[in-house]
């Protein structure tokens, strides 16, 4: 695999663990006591947002999920045969 291809797949990993990651341990002013919205703020808007916790939630999750990626990539645990469920097509050769 190059390296290019390595930086750009453990990118989409890390985007996609980062929308995953995202919603744990958010509260909103509801959950929060003594918190009140200031006039022009969302009602579901978090009080306790922190974009550094979850860029390294995500970075942790990315790396593992890309290590289970790469393994698999590397062993062939699962290859494009194990997940075929349509089978062979009828025609081999279309003649294009």
């Amino acid at each position: 695999m190059q390296w290019f291809s390595i930086i750009a797949i453990y990118g989409l990993f890390w985007v996609l663990s980062a929308f995953l990651v995202m919603p744990f341990g958010l509260r909103t002013p509801d959950e929060e006591e003594g918190y009140e919205v200031e006039k022009g703020h969302a009602d579901s808007a978090p009080v306790n947002f922190r974009p550094r916790l979850i860029a390294l939630r995500a970075t942790v999750l990315a790396a593992v999920l890309f290590a289970l990626y790469y393994a698999n990539y590397t062993q062939q645990w699962i290859t494009l045969d194990d997940i075929n469920v349509f089978g062979k097509p009828p025609v081999k050769d279309l003649g294009y």
